[in-house]
């Protein structure tokens, strides 16, 4: 069984939503964000969203494009150095799923077969590829299903008549965006999102995440009691730029690990 799995099925139990933060590899350099990888997962995280940098974004919101040209401009970060910071991270002793966030031009330019041998190689369970369409994607349906991945979808309110054949194809969870427009922390959420969430869940046994603009406690908990997930991007992105300071210095890197480790615990009423 998949660790995406497992750890759906182990918290369904324990009757909790498992936490899902997105980090952007490579900002401030792969080392530092293993080092964060294996904080977030003694903070609680259920799964991490491994995001590879890219300077075309269509999905990402200011901070998580901050983030990425960070991690391009200073250390040139490809989708081999976020597949080599999970293979490092799990001989460190890391635990929880990995989820690659990638968009298709990396994953193109790799080449499909080298890319799926390497994620099932280095302790991936799954892949998001938010502008590859369900359409366009059987190819690289099939390769995940051969390595033992998960292609998990997202599903938009605005997908409408789509959302029942997205579901009904999705693998691992379906990723449920809560706002239209890009990542970014909000106040407000798209104003039938409730609706849509019931409708997600009429359409797949599989388990629901929502995430696009999650980042208070208060928000957190507003979900938690309606789906099994809860993505959060934008607000960690922006926990690890304020922390970069004391990250880049090795005599303070306790200390950024630590904020990034409260702001968790705290999100998630702990």
């Amino acid at each position: 069984m998949n660790r995406i799995d497992r750890k759906f099925a182990e918290l369904r139990e324990q009757k909790q939503p498992a936490f899902i933060p997105f980090l952007t590899i490579g900002d401030p350099d792969v080392r530092t964000s293993v080092d964060i990888i294996k904080e977030l997962e003694k903070a609680g995280a259920a799964m991490i969203e491994l995001g590879v940098p890219y300077s075309d974004p269509l999905a990402d919101g200011p901070v998580i494009q901050r983030s990425s040209m960070r991690a391009l401009k200073a250390n040139r970060i490809s989708i081999l150095d976020c597949i080599g910071a999970a293979r490092e991270a799990r001989s460190e002793g890391c635990e929880i799923p990995f989820i690659l966030f990638t968009y298709y031009n990396p994953v193109l330019q790799t080449g499909l077969d080298r890319i799926f041998k390497l994620l099932q190689e280095n302790g991936i369970d799954g892949l998001i590829i938010p502008d590859l369409p369900m359409e366009e994607d059987e190819e690289v349906r099939a390769l995940a299903q051969q390595h033992g991945l998960h292609l998990i979808p997202l599903v938009a309110p605005t997908s409408k008549e789509r959302v029942q054949r997205i579901a009904s194809r999705a693998s691992g969870f379906v990723y449920c965006v809560s706002s239209l427009g890009v990542t970014g922390t909000r106040t407000e959420f798209h104003s039938g999102i409730d609706e849509f969430l019931t409708t997600v869940k009429s359409s797949t046994d599989l388990p629901i995440a929502i995430g696009f603009g999650i980042s208070t406690p208060e928000q957190f908990a507003r979900f938690a009691g309606t789906c099994d997930g809860i993505v959060v991007g934008s607000a960690l992105v922006r926990t690890v730029e304020e922390t970069l300071p004391l990250l880049t210095n090795e005599s303070t890197k306790s200390q950024g690990l630590l904020q990034i480790h409260e702001f968790v615990r705290k999100l998630m009423g702990n």
